[in-house]
């Protein structure tokens, strides 16, 4: 819904003849920077008093983690992260077979 409401409302607003199809538009309708985008989570999370510091990686890493702990296929995760290379993907799938493991031992009458 977020996005749907940047789209529609304030995307137009900042648009300029020279935008082109960038999704995130500065006040200007350029590019957001990399070092914009950081600032702005790294505002994030002291607003949210996470207590260390945040960086986009993070949140990619997050992201794919998440994504393959609830059933999305490597495969998926690849090309949302634009990996060329399915074996830099592989990183996430092991780091979920070990999240799997350690909530089968927490859960499973057996485990």
């Amino acid at each position: 819904r977020a996005l749907t409401g940047y789209l529609e409302s304030a995307r137009p607003s900042l648009a300029r003849s020279t935008s082109g199809s960038v999704v995130f538009l500065n006040a200007r309708g350029g590019a957001l920077s990399r070092m914009t985008v950081w600032k702005v989570i790294r505002a994030a999370a002291a607003r949210a008093s996470v207590g260390r510091e945040v960086n986009p990686h993070m949140l990619r890493h997050s992201f794919a983690a998440h994504m393959l702990e609830r059933g999305a296929s490597l495969r998926v995760v690849q090309e949302l992260l634009g990996h060329a290379d399915i074996s830099t993907t592989q990183v996430y799938a092991r780091l979920d077979s070990r999240y799997l493991s350690e909530v089968h031992r927490t859960y499973h009458p057996r485990g």
